[in-house]
């Protein structure tokens, strides 16, 4: 079992920047894959970053590139999400997830990740 918790979560404006962390505890090894997913009211849970095999391979969403950095900390088994130029649109709950991917496996799917944090609100004012 791994356990996640994220923090960071918070109310800022447009434009602002946000840091989210989750911290892993657990059978850690268990993983080779960490992400963010995030879900606004009365839509799906959609993919934001994540970040796979010790750090080496990233991959965002088409709507938070160049805008989300997605990095982690292996001694502390932390993943952050550095979030900038914050847009109300950005306004969900962001859940952290860990799972085992294989190479033919999308890190984008929710499906590929077996633990899931509580979530942390993070809503971006106008």
């Amino acid at each position: 079992q791994v356990q996640l918790v994220e923090s960071g979560g918070g109310l800022v404006q447009a434009g602002g920047s946000l840091r989210l962390s989750c911290a892993a505890s657990g059978r850690t090894d268990s993983s080779n894959c960490m992400a963010w997913f995030r879900q606004a009211p009365g839509k799906d849970r959609e993919f934001v970053a994540s970040i796979c095999w010790s750090g080496g391979i990233t991959v965002y969403a088409d709507s938070v590139r160049g805008r989300f950095t997605i990095s982690r900390d292996n001694a502390k088994n932390t993943v952050y999400l550095q979030m900038n130029s914050l847009k109300p649109e950005d306004t969900a709950v962001y859940y952290c997830a860990a799972g085992k991917i294989t190479i033919v496996d999308s890190p984008r799917s929710p499906r590929n990740y077996a633990y899931w944090g509580q979530g942390t609100q993070v809503t971006v004012s106008s």
